[in-house]
């Protein structure tokens, strides 16, 4: 098992790399001089000298393998440089946003946990009837409503007309409840249908069959055989989740006022705040490779048959 993460560990690298490099070189290509961005964010005049002058003073007059190369080697001891807007280092800022974000993201991946697990077991035990038609119709939906959208009617609804819940900002846990929903929404209906239908799988399978003609309990068998086996997909499902919702929380945040990393990011796009992008980007693609990485560890530890084929190559 160890050499297995080692070796999953190792390619991870130059994936990072790739992305590093692909980010750096989009937003160095895109139209617009930083230079021109951080001296309006600075509100100092863009004249030719002052452009040259931030040019120089930000390394950006020097070729781009440079200018790459020292950025890959800042970045490596978490110098991702200052914000064109806040002038303050962007890791801090981040790491003062970050909180906000993960607890946001944990809360509505526990929501859709709770809610889809039972859901999607009930789903396919009863299969054709009137519950399981009561899933269809919600991954129909679910997967019909945007984002922003469902937020904006859960405010209009729980917050306006019925004066239930807080509509922006982060405090009590009440400031959780319509962000987290709306984040989650489209989960749970995935999850439904994806654990309904692995155990739909497994239930035909002979393992099933054998298990109930030497008399198991049916609890046990769906507990201990079906289940263990149809969470394989969910886990996968589950280890992409993760990534999302941190990064799919950009849009949330926006609507709800959420003091979270995405909606710093928002800001920092229409500001062409470079560094804050650039951060943004690689954290979010070493959160969702990391992901990944945990989802293979979970495989193979589920499934031994994974790890053995990958020793023996």
């Amino acid at each position: 098992m160890v050499s297995y993460i080692v070796k999953r560990l190792l390619s991870l690298i130059p994936v990072l790399v790739g992305i590093s490099l692909i980010t750096f070189l989009i937003l160095r290509l895109t139209p617009g001089d930083p230079a021109e961005a951080y001296l309006r964010l600075s509100q100092i005049p863009p004249t030719e000298a002052a452009v040259a002058a931030v040019r120089t003073e930000l390394g950006l007059d020097r070729p781009l393998p440079v200018q790459y190369g020292d950025w890959l080697v800042k970045a490596l001891t978490l110098d991702f440089g200052r914000s064109y807007a806040t002038h303050r280092p962007v890791w801090d800022e981040m790491m003062l946003l970050v909180p906000a974000t993960a607890q946001l993201a944990g809360v509505s991946l526990l929501i859709t946990l709770i809610i889809s697990i039972p859901m999607g077991i009930f789903s396919a035990l009863y299969k054709d009837g009137w519950f399981d038609n009561f899933c269809r119709l919600l991954a129909f939906t679910s997967a019909s409503t945007p984002n922003f959208w469902l937020g904006f009617l859960l405010m209009y609804f729980f917050s306006l007309k019925l004066d239930l819940l807080p509509t922006l900002g982060r405090g009590s846990w009440e400031h959780f409840i319509l962000p987290a929903v709306t984040l989650s929404f489209a989960y749970i209906a995935t999850y439904i249908r994806l654990l309904r239908t692995s155990m739909l799988e497994n239930l035909d399978q002979q393992f099933v069959l054998y298990a109930r003609a030497r008399g198991l309990k049916e609890s046990w068998v769906i507990g201990r055989h079906v289940l263990k086996n149809a969470m394989l997909p969910v886990v996968t499902a589950l280890g992409m989740s993760i990534g999302h919702l941190l990064s799919g929380s950009v849009i949330v945040e926006s609507v709800f006022a959420w003091p979270g990393i995405g909606r710093f990011c928002v800001s920092a796009i229409l500001n062409r705040d470079y560094p804050v992008v650039q951060c943004f980007v690689l954290m979010m693609s070493f959160i969702f490779v990391i992901a990944n990485l945990l989802v293979d560890i979970a495989y193979a530890w589920l499934d031994p048959r994974i790890r053995l084929k990958e020793e023996s190559q």
